[in-house]
């Protein structure tokens, strides 16, 4: 994929409304520190759209929001779709963006896995169809609010979804020896330190708080698995499948975590 379309589905704060601030509800929890409802503005939101205490986000308890990627839709909202007119500006247009908005983020996650899987040398067999699924998406993504908001996105996600899979078995069938399959299982806090799983499906899986520090992970699909407090020190990661930065800022690890190319190691680790 071209790097510029790359950039396309990476979050650009300054070129967005400070959508993910408003048109998302959040509860009190360990992970925010209020509620918000849906369409209000969070009350660390600064009049230019940016956020008050992004430098204190995990001090200030709200960890939820480092976490967060919109994979380049809040910027695609704000700019294509309403032309770069904001909701301060004409509030008439506040509810559809809003609207519009979580169906765009979905949308461009497709987009940004579309592209990992365009990346995969053994998944040459795919790759026509990848193409053409990104054509469509990126089509979609341009269409008007009332479009958008009117996608049956489940539909569009479960089409695209075998793809991926299928480029996902195609690579992983390079790894030697026997690839283990923990698809969508629950292995919220297990052991899973220094264990063998290059090649593994893990996509879907619960692994919250799961040590898996020292693991082997080398091509392992990750795609869709909750790594939420998991414990990835000096884990290996590179090749790893499908994942995102998002699940790296929501994870633990250290200086000796191996990481793909395409990621970056959080400042909180």
């Amino acid at each position: 994929m071209a790097s510029q379309e790359r950039e396309d589905l990476q979050a650009d704060c300054a070129s967005c409304f400070g959508l993910c601030c408003v048109a998302l509800p959040f509860s009190r929890s360990a992970d925010f520190a209020v509620n918000k409802p849906a369409g209000q503005p969070c009350s660390n939101l600064q009049s230019d759209f940016r956020c008050g205490i992004h430098a204190q986000l995990r001090d200030k308890g709200y960890p939820g929001c480092t976490v967060f990627d919109c994979f380049g839709a809040g910027q695609k909202v704000s700019q294509v779709t309403f032309g770069g007119t904001d909701w301060r500006q004409t509030p008439r247009t506040a509810r559809s963006m809003f609207e519009v908005f979580p169906v765009m983020r979905q949308l461009h996650e497709l987009l940004w896995y579309v592209a990992e899987a365009l990346d995969l040398t053994p998944a040459r067999p795919v790759h026509k169809e990848l193409r053409r699924a990104m054509a469509r998406i990126d089509g979609l993504t341009r269409g008007s609010a009332e479009s958008i908001t009117g996608l049956d996105v489940n539909a569009v996600r479960g089409e695209v979804n075998t793809l991926l899979l299928r480029a996902s078995e195609l690579a992983r069938a390079q790894v030697p020896g026997r690839r283990k399959s923990h698809r969508g299982a629950d292995l919220m806090g297990a052991k899973l330190a220094g264990a063998d799983l290059r090649g593994a499906s893990l996509r879907g899986s619960l692994l919250v708080a799961a040590d898996l520090s020292g693991a082997d992970l080398r091509e392992a699909d990750l795609i869709g698995a909750d790594l939420r407090d998991a414990d990835l020190s000096g884990a290996d990661l590179s090749g790893a499948l499908f994942l995102t930065q998002a699940q790296l800022n929501a994870a633990k690890g250290d200086a000796a975590t191996v990481l793909p190319p395409t990621l970056s190691r959080p400042a909180h680790w």
